[in-house]
């Protein structure tokens, strides 16, 4: 045992010196001989601009077709520049935003002047990877002559068939978005992922220094890690945590868009509209692959970013089990709890849930917001009101079915493992919507006053629908059991001598009307 954890701890210090999350399993010796010990893995952080698809639109925003002379901001009327296409020592191509500059020449993007005013200077840059990315560092974009006074930088995580925005950039935030400023350090722990126009990248100030315009990752990451990001536990913790957090640092696209360009003051020359235009020289992109905590090697395969999947699961970003590792559903893996995390190797939420939450205390992992009517830990129980669907994996969304109690007939909705309801007395069947023999079902089950076998109706009587015998006049009770007269009485002669005075009231009456109407 004591040489298990020295092993263990050289392996810790191994993992310290790689980086956080850098390996995904080691061998490991213990008493009952070599066994694997998985971790929670993901790729190093890497420039993604080799890999990025650049392109730009509308079609013809890029110059040099035909050529086009242009000046710059710092020399106004000093228009000896040109932009030729068909000349390799002229051209600005797209793919010069993400050369690499040899010999120490410059070389960038460039579009068409703004020479067709009052028509806005628009472009789009879309880039592309094909591959969910997380981002690690601050997205820089090197302008040249000038920041653009407002743009936006979108990003998109299925691909480009939707986009959101992921910041604004204006010289005046309030006049172009109706946002008000803000910068991010003013953020909060709460607020880290609220979308901002920032004012701090698109104002004029007059110099060729002034290039750069970011989207600040490391600021963010600082609120929970540090000004120094040197606890990075606090901020994948926070990941795991913070609904939304994780997915804000993840893209499969970007995309800018230009809106318009440097100005060089407070407004627009209309007499020199040559040197309005946009330049770019390099845009940088640090990221890593995401592989869902299951895999510490990305690389180029047919073209294309691709996670070396461990942990049983296959895929681009990792995001399926292997064929034959299926007894459970799918689940990325965890960073908690610190400092290796967890690979959730047999993927415990079972589909039913995307998010789980690190209890400190009990130091377990817990599915949060089970979906599907289902419960528990690992989403593997079903809700009060509802049982298994036997028929169903325990990842299949119907794996959980409707109790549907009869309410007048249950003690309560829920139901047994086989879908039984508990029910009152007399109630029968699966829903208690039935009654047991002796029993008549009226919004409920009530005993049998009268029936055609047990409970016989006496003395000629007739039982109606359970619920009472109608019986013949000289005879009452609940079953017609009792006589009308009490024994020993004659009932005949009170009857006889009821119609008789009955009949001479009757007459007296007649006779009396039969008068009045005479006398008038």
């Amino acid at each position: 045992m004591l040489l298990q954890a020295v092993f263990l701890l050289l392996l810790h210090c191994l993992a310290s010196t790689l980086g956080q999350y850098e390996l995904c399993k080691s061998l490991v010796s213990t008493d009952e001989g070599s066994v694997w010990e998985q971790y929670a893995c993901q790729p190093k952080s890497t420039s993604m601009r080799d890999y990025m698809r650049i392109k730009v639109d509308p079609p013809g925003i890029t110059c040099g077709n035909p050529p086009e002379r242009f000046c710059t901001l710092e020399n106004p009327y000093l228009c000896s520049d040109e932009c030729d296409a068909s000349n390799p020592d002229l051209a600005h191509p797209p793919q010069l935003m993400q050369d690499k500059e040899r010999n120490g020449l410059l070389t960038y993007w460039q579009t068409v002047t703004w020479s067709r005013h009052p028509e806005p200077l628009l472009a789009n840059i879309s880039m592309s990877w094909n591959k969910s990315l997380e981002l690690t560092d601050d997205i820089q974009i090197t302008f040249e002559y000038g920041r653009p006074t407002v743009m936006v930088l979108d990003k998109s995580m299925d691909h480009g068939r939707s986009w959101q925005p992921y910041q604004y950039y204006a010289d005046d935030c309030m006049d172009a978005f109706d946002i008000p400023p803000k910068r991010v350090r003013d953020l909060s722990a709460t607020n880290i992922t609220r979308v901002i126009c920032t004012e701090q990248y698109s104002r004029w100030v007059g110099s060729k220094n002034d290039k750069n315009v970011k989207f600040e990752v490391r600021a963010r990451f600082s609120v929970f890690a540090g000004q120094r990001l040197q606890n990075m536990d606090s901020l994948y913790t926070r990941m795991e945590s913070m609904k939304g957090l994780r997915d804000f640092f993840t893209f499969t696209n970007l995309r800018m868009r230009l809106l318009r360009p440097a100005l060089g003051g407070t407004y627009v020359q209309r007499d020199n509209l040559l040197k309005y235009f946009y330049a770019i020289s390099n845009i940088e992109v640090p990221a890593r692959c995401k592989c869902n905590l299951h895999a510490s090697q990305c690389l180029l395969q047919d073209g294309n970013l691709q996670c070396q999947c461990e942990h049983n699961t296959t895929g681009q970003d990792c995001q399926r089990c292997k064929k034959g590792f299926k007894a459970k559903s799918w689940k990325a893996g965890s960073y908690l709890p610190a400092p290796n995390g967890t690979p959730n190797t047999y993927c415990e939420c079972y589909g039913h849930s995307n998010r789980c939450s690190y209890i400190d205390y009990l130091n377990i992992v817990t599915c949060v917001s089970c979906k599907h009517n289902t419960r528990g830990q690992n989403c593997q129980h079903c809700r009060l009101g509802y049982f298994r669907n036997a028929s169903a994996e325990l990842d299949d969304e119907g794996v959980c079915i409707e109790c549907n109690c009869n309410q007048m007939g249950s003690v309560h909705d829920r139901c047994n493992s086989t879908g039984y309801c508990q029910c009152k007395d007399g109630a029968t069947g699966a829903k208690c919507d039935d009654c047991l023999p002796g029993y008549y079902w009226k919004q409920g089950c009530y005993s049998n006053v009268c029936d055609e076998e047990m409970l016989l109706c006496q003395n000629g009587g007739t039982c109606y629908q359970s619920q009472k015998c109608i019986c013949p006049p000289e005879f009452k009770g609940a079953l017609c059991q009792q006589p009308q007269c009490e024994a020993g009485k004659d009932c005949n002669a009170a009857s006889s001598l009821h119609l008789t005075t009955a009949t001479v009231l009757l007459c007296t009456l007649l006779a009396h009307l039969l008068a009045t109407l005479t006398t008038h």
